[in-house]
């Protein structure tokens, strides 16, 4: 398979999965150069790679074993210990739940709508298998998270139902799904509260040392991932005409421009005039008044500091709040959220960057993929703690926002957060994509198997590597390094999202 661009960018650079890397301070004009050595193609032949759909399918049907109908979902990949390579599983109520089956619609989107995308090596499988295999096994993994549409316990309902309900309705035309986004909404709006101007995020907050905030009269927990929900509102009312839905939408997102982002006055990027912000974790409120009584995190470093994957929630929130609404304020926040993100990653010290040979020659990765938080004291220089999810969570918004200015002919700037998002991504796959590999194989008869492409190499499920769930001292349980199905699925996203905005086209080399 072989990768066209559309039109040009600067490169980032790549790194094989095998060769000795060591990790150096370097200064970041070299780390430039270096990347421009390597084309994007490099990133793309990564990013549509057959490994990523084989290593979805193997997922999907090896996690159905004593499952069937599923009631546990993968969340993150160990990296080390008894279970290392594994996914663990939670619950389908857990809020993660809606990425896996979102992953595998992904995959059926571009077997539909992209399959040049989805080339292979096996000149035996037929394409036609393999979309009809995603689409079983999608449905397998979606169909019981019905039942959540119905829930008003969680803010999170927009990760819960999207990523799949909304394919399945969108590529299928399943009546069922959009009836689902429209339940879901209106649970989600249960949950706000005029006199805050925000939906509650959490009921309590109790899994930190020496924290117990239990009653719902005195306490109005928000915080920042929330932004990120407010997309199945406005999805909701668009297809509803409900028009309260988006209210709440907007008034949310406007509260938390007061509480949660932080204007950096002091902090300036080149080629940007505007303000940059930074962003805080949880807001406590009063619910009576809606007066901040605390700030907090749960999962940053501390309240002052900026948790890089909240960082990444909010440029998303925003980006799609202003898709939905075209309003300047929107905009300029979801800019500025980027601009401070990108900074940080340029900002960061030179420990970050990894370098070394390989089959390609000389080579450099680390420079755009962040840490886990950006204020956080690095503990060991010589691999520094990152959290892989935030960087594609936060390329995604990029693209989001680009393709908004783009449809409003704002051509520089939408380039401007493409080429940061192509950065950050390219940098990910050279660092953090597993080095266990897997391929698509043709079975007598039709069908599809998945085997290792490299078996000497220890089975490792998730795609990506190097994410952080939470380090915060203060938590009663810690997880990092490790994969992590979000990870995963904002990685594939990524891939179609550049396909829907046509910057790339793939073609079949003969």
């Amino acid at each position: 398979m072989t990768a066209t661009v559309t039109n040009g960018l600067s490169h980032a650079g790549d790194r094989a999965t095998s060769g000795h890397l060591e990790t150096k301070g370097v200064p970041q004009e070299d780390a430039s150069a270096a990347r421009n050595q390597q084309p994007r193609t490099t990133l793309f032949s990564k990013l549509y790679s057959e490994n990523v759909t084989a290593k979805i399918l193997r997922l999907a049907e090896s996690c159905l074993q004593n499952n069937n109908p599923p009631s546990l979902y993968p969340e993150l990949v160990p990296q080390s210990g008894l279970t290392e390579g594994q996914y663990n599983l939670r619950a389908r109520d857990f809020w993660t739940c809606g990425f896996f089956p979102g992953s595998i619609y992904l995959l059926l989107e571009r077997t539909i709508k992209y399959p040049g995308s989805m080339r292979h090596g096996d000149s035996q499988l037929l394409s036609a298998d393999v979309r009809d295999k995603l689409e079983v096994l999608a449905k397998t993994w979606s169909e019981p998270l019905h039942r959540a549409a119905h829930r008003t316990d969680t803010h999170d309902l927009g990760f819960m139902i999207m990523p799949h309900m909304r394919p399945r309705w969108e590529l299928l035309h399943d009546r069922g799904a959009l009836q689902s986004i429209c339940t879901a909404a209106s649970s989600l709006y249960s949950r706000f509260d005029a006199r805050v101007g925000a939906i509650r995020s959490w009921d309590s907050l109790t899994w930190q040392k020496n924290v117990n905030i239990q009653s719902k009269m005195e306490n109005f927990l928000v915080i920042i991932d929330s932004l990120c929900n407010l997309d199945l509102l406005f999805y909701a009312a668009a297809h509803t005409g409900y028009s309260h839905l988006a209210e709440a939408a907007d008034t949310h997102a406007r509260t938390l421009l007061r509480t949660h982002l932080r204007p950096e006055p002091e902090r300036r990027r080149d080629g940007y005039d505007g303000l940059l912000y930074s962003t805080c974790h949880v807001v406590n409120f009063l619910p009576t008044t809606g007066e901040i009584k605390e700030i907090r995190t749960a999962q940053g470093y501390a309240p002052s500091s900026t948790w890089s994957r909240g960082q990444a929630w909010a440029i998303m929130g925003y980006a799609q709040t202003f898709a939905w609404t075209g309003e300047q304020i929107f905009l300029d926040a979801a800019c500025g959220l980027a601009e401070y993100f990108m900074l940080r990653l340029e900002d960061a010290p030179g420990c970050v960057e990894i370098i070394g040979t390989d089959s390609d020659g000389f080579t450099r990765a680390g420079r755009y993929v962040p840490l886990w938080d950006f204020d956080a004291p690095i503990e060991d220089m010589k691999a520094p703690r990152r959290d892989v999810s935030a960087g594609v969570a936060a390329a995604n918004g990029m693209l989001i926002l680009a393709q908004a200015l783009m449809a409003r002919g704002l051509h520089t700037r939408a380039n401007r957060y493409r080429d940061g998002a192509l950065n950050i991504v390219q940098d990910t796959l050279s660092l953090s994509l597993s080095r266990e590999q897997a391929r698509l194989h043709s079975v007598p008869n039709g069908g599809v198997s998945v085997e290792s492409a490299n078996p000497e190499l220890k089975t490792f499920d998730s795609i990506l590597r190097d994410s952080t769930v939470a380090w915060n001292e203060h938590n009663l349980a810690r997880s990092a390094e490790h994969g992590l199905i979000y990870a995963d699925y904002y990685l594939i996203e990524f891939g179609n999202r550049l396909l829907q905005l046509g910057y790339v086209r793939l073609q079949n080399s003969l």
